[in-house]
């Protein structure tokens, strides 16, 4: 039982230094930072000019239709090369699911590309 802990112990380590790190970056800029505020600081900036409109404005669908083209791309990558490292030891069973898994990109990318999300005006 003792091996089995000692291999962990790497991850242990790296979790809890990680965590440190991660507190101590969110905690140090409240004790460093100069509390001053001005009038200049707490007004709402934005992109150089002053703040106009409503947050709650209705978004363009294309920009949903962007994330989800990324989201397509990003899991087929996501999945296609551990596939591929793996291919001789999945099988006929692995092969078709990962076609099957294709497929269904596939008819979201046919999705995208209908309701034009690779045209940008």
């Amino acid at each position: 039982m003792t091996d089995l802990l000692s291999d962990y112990l790497p991850i242990v380590i790296f979790v809890a230094l990680s965590a440190i790190i991660g507190i101590a970056l969110l905690v140090a800029p409240f004790l460093v930072s100069l509390k001053r505020p001005d009038p200049e600081k707490l007004s709402a900036f934005e992109a150089g000019f002053e703040a106009f409109g409503d947050a709650r404005m209705k978004v363009d669908v294309r920009f949903y239709l962007v994330a989800i083209l990324f989201i397509i791309f990003d899991l087929e990558v996501a999945f296609l090369f551990p596939w591929a490292v793996a291919f001789r030891d999945v099988g006929w069973f692995g092969f078709w699911s990962m076609m099957v898994f294709l497929g269904v990109l596939t008819v979201g990318f046919i999705y995208e590309w209908r309701k034009g999300a690779l045209e940008w005006d």
